[in-house]
């Protein structure tokens, strides 16, 4: 399987001199094209900033990012975002704000009247495809938050990206459309074979929806463990409940608490809760007894 994105040695500092936080470590980490690639640890851990600088929306100082074999050294329409965010424009209705990349392409280029016609059938396609038809000449402040995520999907999969990088995009749903999210983005990736690297706090969602799961370590930024995900392409929420998914889970949950310090944390908290306790039952020197 030959390799969409390739990041080797990357290395990345906010700030100068001594004051420079060291934000990613000698990140080194080959994605497979089609593969769906999840990214999960501590807050501080620089799962953002890793795909803001696949993206390329971040500069890093050393190592290189490359997408298809080339340099990345900006944003490109081989990559395509999507944030927490829904970032849509309100006053461009469902299917305006799918077809928006595509209007600015028609302005840049020489386009066609073919050009114009196949992407108009992408943006119908998509919009099936996102079940959302019903709302196509609706506004965004007319839709629920899934359903703005999901036109914040089908717009970025609209140029047909090689590469699909979603920062949180459920972490401001409630736990039932999460679910729906889940089920979407996981039939949309396996119709559009579409290369996903997807960060999330979600230990859940980074098994149920990836196919592997990269931790990352904070303080600085660096990769822990990569953990193949023993599931077929073929799942349903009943999945999270069985005995190997919760064994995944709880794997990955001690590698982030190890390396994130929440371990050393909770027994020094221990410690001190007893040493009070002890203090408060010891007699008072010159009290009776």
């Amino acid at each position: 399987m030959s390799i969409k994105v390739s990041v080797r040695n990357l290395e990345k500092f906010y700030g100068e001199g001594p004051a420079a936080v060291h934000a990613l470590k000698d990140i080194s980490l080959d994605v497979a094209a089609g593969e769906f690639v999840t990214l999960v640890g501590a807050s501080g851990c620089g799962k953002s900033t890793l795909l803001r600088t696949i993206g390329g929306l971040e500069e890093y100082v050393d190592g290189d990012i490359l997408c298809n074999g080339a340099m990345v050294d900006g944003p490109g329409s081989d990559r395509a975002m999507v944030f927490q965010g829904y970032s849509l424009y309100p006053w461009l209705t469902v299917m305006e704000n799918i077809k928006f990349c595509r209007r600015l392409g028609h302005h840049r280029n020489n386009t066609s009247s073919a050009d114009v016609e196949i992407a108009s059938g992408r943006a119908d396609a998509l919009l099936s495809l996102m079940d959302l038809e019903p709302v196509a000449d609706a506004y965004p402040s007319q839709l629920s938050g899934g359903m703005r995520q999901r036109v914040a999907i089908a717009r970025a999969l609209m140029v047909k990206p090689d590469v699909l990088l979603m920062d949180e995009p459920f972490g401001a749903l409630d736990a039932q459309t999460r679910e729906v999210m889940h089920d979407c983005i996981r039939h949309v990736h396996q119709l559009e074979k579409t290369t996903i690297i997807f960060v999330t706090h979600d230990v859940e969602e980074a098994i149920y929806l990836g196919q592997r799961i990269v931790v990352l370590a904070p303080r600085p930024g660096r990769i822990d463990t990569i953990v193949e995900v023993p599931f077929g392409a073929q799942r349903e929420q009943d999945l999270k409940l069985d005995p190997a998914f919760i064994a995944v889970k709880r794997h990955i949950l001690d590698r982030i608490r190890e390396t994130s310090g929440v371990k050393t944390d909770l027994e020094q908290l221990q410690k001190l809760t007893r040493r009070v306790l002890e203090s408060a039952a010891a007699p008072i020197i010159g009290e009776p007894s």
